[in-house]
């Protein structure tokens, strides 16, 4: 079972991608996860990638395209693989797909939550972690007992650089304008399904679970 998830920023993704590998034992393949441990391996892709992110640079399709691939090669990957953050661009996806055709393989289904942007920006500006051990809270969906206060080790909780305002709106509009031609893409394709990202935790997995199957 091939798949792909999509949504923006506070959509639940992370929830969602860790029941699914669960439930269909797979492999969640995260482009953040891939670029960190090639880096951390000092891999020549790796290396390849540290010298445009040093500079500031985002990675080349081209280059974003081996890494993926490069990791979809392993073995555990055969039997399926859950792709996140990847593909990016309508170059990235029409490249896996060539790559997939290529083994005989193709994408099953694109699941795409879907949540409007006032939900998001009360989602991504409500978390609170701790500064400490890393927990995380959200000040209306999981409040800590006292307020501020980290409930598994007593430390202070705090906003995240990222989870502010002007950073959250950012986050979700750079998403949109990058994700767009993706979606487009894969409507064309006809395995896309839109998935309410606001039905509940529960919900929104037994959703999945209907398209993929038991």
């Amino acid at each position: 079972m091939n798949l792909i998830l999509l949504g923006p920023p506070g959509a639940g993704k992370g929830t969602q991608a860790a029941k699914i590998i669960e439930k269909y034992n797979i492999p969640h393949i995260s482009t953040g996860d891939i670029f960190r441990e090639n880096i951390k391996n000092g891999t020549e892709l790796g290396k390849r990638a540290q010298e445009y992110m040093n500079k500031g640079q985002l990675v080349p399709d081209e280059l974003v395209v081996e890494i993926a691939t490069d990791r979809l090669n392993k073995d555990d990957c055969k039997d399926g693989f859950l792709l996140d953050g990847f593909p990016r661009t309508v170059f990235q996806a029409e490249e896996l797909d060539k790559f997939l055709e290529a083994k005989g393989a193709k994408i099953d289904h694109v699941l795409d939550i879907d949540v409007d942007r006032d939900e998001l920006m009360r989602r991504l500006t409500g978390r609170r972690v701790c500064k400490k051990c890393g927990a995380s809270f959200h000040i209306v969906n999981i409040p800590p007992k006292k307020e501020g206060i980290c409930d598994v080790c007593g430390d202070e909780l705090v906003q995240r650089a990222d989870d502010n305002e002007e950073t959250a709106a950012n986050r979700i509009e750079v998403y949109n304008k990058e994700t767009k031609p993706l979606i487009d893409y894969y409507e064309k394709a006809g395995n896309i399904h839109h998935l309410d990202g606001t039905v509940g935790l529960e919900n929104l997995f037994a959703n999945i679970t209907e398209i993929v199957g038991e």
